[in-house]
């Protein structure tokens, strides 16, 4: 596959107004995807080093932000766009805003648009390709223009190839060997800079973000220093993030020790909570609420109930959203997920089951509309146990 057929996949993607996933995969084992709305890329994940890569992104578009401070749901880790939904749940959070969002995406796809070029034309690696529609990303993007970034990479690997570094990787990391030789050739300041970078902890895409410069010319410039072996480049791993367990408290603790069925409600209203816990409890099985949806993944990851009830209408993050990241999981493809609504509009009707959902009911809620739902979708034999006086035909 060479560079223009490369990229013609890409054009194809936009000709067609293309919804779901782009995949590449190398010989190495490397993977990159590309995720589309509607014919426009809106997101990329995978390659090499992605951790590396979210991190420093992070740092040079949010320098607000205490990456420091970051504790990551193991979770959430799980997931492939993992690193999409962390600067959504950012964005919802206001801790960063639509310019900077915009920003982090057209950054890193340029980066992976490269990373895949480079893997192609560096690694001399077969590069294999396929589109999936399993994965649709809601875009919160004011836009993206894909032209533009097939545009980019040509550019950009124009400059890589022409300055001489056709066969370097960016993902390489340059360490000092000789500090006294380098020291006879440099300032102070400079050689100070050297043992404080070029160390081997940074790649050249790390060094290019700090010293907020292109990565052709932060290669450019160290390059000479290779070449007299002042210096080298060598492979590096990608980085680890830290990560958090949610603590079990005492009710998740309860939910382990009997086979009783385990529900779990994710809406705002404590109120509606309340009424479902009522409902439930009293045939004997476990209830969990969750008013942050924001809160959910992490919650329901540990417990795994047996059926969810979930919200349509959520400050930040709204029912759609929910259903449809909980579908992409594995462990969640076939939990019954029924949509509570305050809306009887067949339009609704509709798109619940699009995003994933299994059922819905409107508000407000009646005791007899959830001993339906409950006895339509949990197994029979807790129909019979919980249930014994109610009809179960449906």
């Amino acid at each position: 596959m060479d560079l223009d057929v490369l990229l013609s996949k890409f054009e194809e993607c936009i000709q067609f107004q293309y919804n779901g996933n782009l995949d590449f995969n190398d010989t190495w084992g490397n993977k990159w995807t590309f995720y589309y709305h509607l014919g426009q890329i809106i997101w990329a994940t995978g390659g090499i080093h992605p951790r590396r890569r979210w991190l420093r992104n992070i740092a040079l578009i949010c320098p607000h932000l205490d990456i420091d401070q970051f504790l990551l749901r193991e979770e959430e880790m799980l997931i492939d766009y993992w690193d999409y939904l962390l600067l959504e749940n950012l964005y919802h959070k206001k801790e960063l805003n639509q310019t900077q969002f915009n920003d982090f995406v057209v950054k890193t796809v340029e980066e992976q648009l490269f990373d895949l070029v480079l893997a192609q034309q560096v690694n001399v690696s077969n590069l294999s390709w396929e589109l999936k529609q399993d994965t649709i990303l809601k875009t919160i993007l004011s836009s993206t223009n894909t032209n533009i970034f097939i545009q980019e990479v040509k550019k950009s690997w124009d400059d890589w190839s022409s300055a001489g570094l056709s066969s370097l990787s960016p993902h390489l990391s340059p360490v000092l060997r000789q500090p006294e030789k380098l020291k006879q050739q440099v300032s102070t300041i400079v050689y100070k800079n050297f043992e404080r970078l070029i160390n081997g902890q940074h790649t050249l895409w790390d060094l290019a973000a700090k010293m907020q410069i292109s990565i052709v010319s932060i290669t450019k410039s160290l390059r000479p220093f290779i070449d007299k072996g002042i210096a080298e480049f060598i492979e590096v791993p990608d980085v680890q993030l830290l990560t958090k367990k949610v603590q079990q408290n005492s009710q998740s603790k309860s939910v382990r020790q009997n086979n009783s069925p385990l529900i779990v409600c994710i809406d705002d209203s404590l109120q509606v909570t309340k009424i479902l816990e009522n409902i439930v409890t009293s045939q004997g099985m476990k209830f969990i609420g969750i008013q942050d949806p924001l809160e959910a993944l992490s919650i329901l990851i540990e417990n795994k109930p047996d059926l969810i009830f979930l919200d349509l209408m959520m400050p930040v993050v709204n029912g759609y959203q929910v259903c449809e990241q909980l579908r992409r999981i594995s462990i969640f493809s076939q939990v019954p997920i029924v949509i509570l609504t305050s809306s009887d509009g067949a339009f609704d009707r509709v798109r619940v089951k699009v995003f994933g959902a299994t059922d819905f009911i409107n508000k407000p809620i009646k005791k007899e509309q959830i001993f339906t739902i409950l006895n339509k979708y949990l197994p029979t034999s807790s129909k019979t146990e919980y249930f014994p006086n109610f009809a179960l035909s449906y």
